[in-house]
């Protein structure tokens, strides 16, 4: 891959001198959606795919942009001085968030640069290939111009700058995901206050497989933003009632208790999932510890049920998707991943019913929604390097 990213760097930016190379990951979550912004805890882990960029500092303060994702766009070009937000321009909004984000810092970036990116994450996905993009940048900025920030100052800037630059009010968890990933491990990170412990991952005769639904969403203009808003609406009403700072400070039996402090019976759900999504993810990283993947799986199983009729994130995608998956023999369990609304679903499949399961998954996929959906066979791997 490096060789492929350094050829095509010469071919776009006419030679190679002084170029650097480096690698930041995606990112998948095995349990614990949509509790990240509300003060849960998330287990998500950084994948061996990603995205792969070619840097060379400039002498002056332009940008020139280039990706291998989209080539039809050609080199776009920008500069450092009046970087300002702005909506939906095109993908080299990603890493001018970031280089604004760290001005804002108080971080001044001296010189430009040539960037070029070639990402192998299915666009769209849910599997943060804008994340990947963000901590990328934020990695290159820190080994171009030295920098003292940590990998986890890397994610805040990353989430920062999607927040506030590209206006998606994501969460830390994709960030910090990919920024503090490690090798075979997962984190089980509680977003409230960013403790986090790495928790191996040990499949035994099992492997992750993502299956991408293919429907395009971005996350910007799904209901993200909407579901958000709900959960707030509804902490803010639990809060008359009980003295929590998030709803990711409940236990089950405490909203059980409080929930009629909620008024409308849709934030009700929204809460519900919340709370209860949070303290699967709490019993799940229990059972991997106890090596119990079976529990693992049946929580994983209802995690998606509560995704679907709490929080209403899946869609007829997603749920033939895992409809079919828990048909399969050796599907240990299986469920959506990401912000929803399309991207893609999790399982956790024996080796040896791999190759059935995407078989079969597919082909009922393809009949029932008319396009097909693409398997992938993922490793967990490590945070950003430069390769």
């Amino acid at each position: 891959m490096k060789e492929k990213i350094l050829h095509k760097f010469g071919e776009v930016f006419g030679d190679t001198t002084g170029v650097k190379t480096y690698f930041a990951p995606g990112r998948v979550n095995l349990i614990g959606e949509h509790t990240d912004y509300n003060g849960g805890h998330v287990f998500p882990c950084a994948l061996t795919i990603g995205t792969y960029g070619a840097a060379r500092q400039r002498a002056d303060r332009k940008l020139r942009f280039y990706s291998m994702n989209f080539e039809q766009l050609g080199v776009l070009e920008s500069s450092l001085d009046g970087l300002k937000p702005e909506k939906e321009a095109d993908w080299t909004n990603y890493p001018k968030g970031v280089m604004w984000a760290f001005e804002k810092r108080g971080f001044e970036i001296p010189y430009g640069m040539d960037l070029l990116l070639f990402g192998n994450i299915p666009n769209g996905s849910g599997l943060s290939s804008s994340a990947s993009v963000e901590v990328l940048t934020g990695f290159v900025l820190r080994d171009m111009f030295g920098f003292d920030v940590t990998n986890q100052d890397l994610a805040l800037i990353g989430q920062y700058s999607e927040n506030n630059f590209n206006g998606v009010n994501c969460g830390i968890m994709d960030q910090f995901a990919i920024a503090m990933g490690k090798k075979d491990h997962a984190i089980f990170l509680d977003t409230a206050d960013l403790s986090f412990e790495y928790a191996p991952i040990q499949l035994e005769g099992a492997k992750i497989v993502i299956a991408c639904s293919n429907k395009k969403r971005g996350l910007g203009d799904s209901k993200y933003n909407e579901r958000r808003s709900e959960c707030e609406t509804a902490l803010a009403e639990l809060q008359e009632v009980v003295g929590i700072k998030s709803l990711g400070d409940l236990t089950e039996e405490q909203f059980e208790q409080y929930q009629t402090a909620v008024k409308d019976e849709v934030r009700r759900k929204r809460a519900r999932h919340a709370v209860y999504e949070n303290q699967r993810t709490i019993k799940a990283v229990a059972a991997l510890k106890a090596n119990d993947i079976e529990q693992f799986g049946q929580l994983m199983n209802a995690s998606r049920v509560s995704l679907q009729d709490d929080y209403e994130v899946t869609g007829i995608e997603l749920d033939t998707l895992v409809e079919e998956a828990w048909k399969i023999d050796g599907v240990i369990g299986s469920r959506m991943t990401g912000a929803g609304f399309g991207g893609c679903t999790v399982s956790i499949v024996k080796t040896d019913a791999i190759d059935s399961f995407i078989e079969k998954v597919g082909a009922e996929y393809l009949k029932k929604i008319g396009y097909a959906a693409d398997f992938y066979v993922v490793e967990i791997g490590d945070g950003p390097s430069v390769i």
